[in-house]
């Protein structure tokens, strides 16, 4: 699905997720922090270079603090129906009991919290949802949708709540510390085939050897059998990769995180009927709360140990 980020595992692989996060909140809840702007950001003004250098705990932040949304009268707001996918897993997915959960569901509750507003969350496929939406069967979308130009044509979006990194994965014992352009001359780059990742390295990493594979599996594979010295993808699934047990701990970020929206996207919004201003507002201002208490980078902690910026 072209308007959706990421390589996400679908159906019967979403168990071996849910038992991930389970293992992560434990984890995180473990390791209680004081509210507040997050410590770490990679956001508006950082430089998105690929020297930048990787923090295991950096948490995406894309709201300014000199540039704070305004307040819109939401005595006007009585409930929200969020709409969103069945099954997406880390951020969106039928829980043990079957109700929604997932990232985009705690944090559309957490929405709720901040605008003191009753809110409903149904979930339905994902490509009945624009539908659903001007349809007047729901009143937002929170289901990791892509501001493409295609979809702002049929909806209008809330400021972008996350984006999708692309990052290189080498073996730990890996020597290259070093991705650049120039340092990857003749260096070996895995990266699955007609991505927008293998479109990037072949316009800026032109001295790299690239060596497309058909999926990401292949592509891992190839890195941990030592067919290549590099790993280039979405940064989100590697990141669960490296966390999980198929890596088998056998490699780590390096350099990045790469964030060009001409390669990959202008990030993910609520999305709301076009014209509802108040609501694509109200949003605005509750995500930007919500950053600036500290609760966003918590809830991005417990769904994303290792972080894909």
């Amino acid at each position: 699905m072209t308007s959706k980020f990421g390589t996400w595992p679908r159906g019967g692989s979403a168990c071996a997720i849910i038992a991930l996060l389970v293992a992560a909140a434990a984890a995180h809840a473990q390791t209680p922090r004081q509210p507040g702007p997050p410590p770490s950001t990679v956001g508006p003004g950082v430089p998105n270079t690929p020297a930048m250098t990787s923090d295991p705990m950096a948490v995406p932040g894309f709201w300014d603090p000199r540039r704070r949304p305004e307040r819109p009268d939401l005595s006007r707001i009585t409930i929200i129906r969020f709409l969103t996918e069945t099954d997406y897993p880390p951020f969106n997915y039928a829980g043990p009991d079957g109700n929604p959960a997932g990232f985009n569901v705690d944090l559309a509750r957490m929405i709720c919290e901040e605008i003191q507003v009753q809110c409903t969350v149904q979930m339905r496929r994902f490509d009945t949802l624009i539908s659903a939406l001007n349809s007047n069967n729901g009143d937002a979308i929170i289901a990791s949708i892509a501001q493409t130009p295609e979809m702002r044509a049929r909806v209008d979006f809330s400021d972008p709540y996350y984006r999708t990194p692309a990052r290189f994965v080498a073996l730990r014992n890996s020597p290259i510390d070093d991705v650049r352009p120039e340092a990857l001359e003749g260096k070996k780059i895995a990266v699955v085939a007609g991505t927008a990742h293998e479109a990037y390295l072949k316009t800026l990493f032109t001295e790299a050897e690239l060596r497309p594979y058909p999926d990401a599996d292949a592509a891992r594979f190839a890195l941990k059998r030592g067919e290549v010295d590099l790993l280039f993808g979405d940064g989100i699934s590697l990141a669960f990769w490296l966390n999980g047990t198929d890596s088998a701990n056998c490699c780590e970020f390096r350099g990045g995180p790469y964030l060009e929206s001409r390669f990959f996207g202008e990030g993910v919004g609520i999305a709301v009927r076009r014209g509802n201003d108040l609501l694509r507002q109200a949003f605005n201002w509750a995500l930007f709360r919500i950053w600036e208490k500290g609760r966003f980078t918590d809830l991005w902690l417990r769904y994303f140990p290792v972080s894909p910026f």
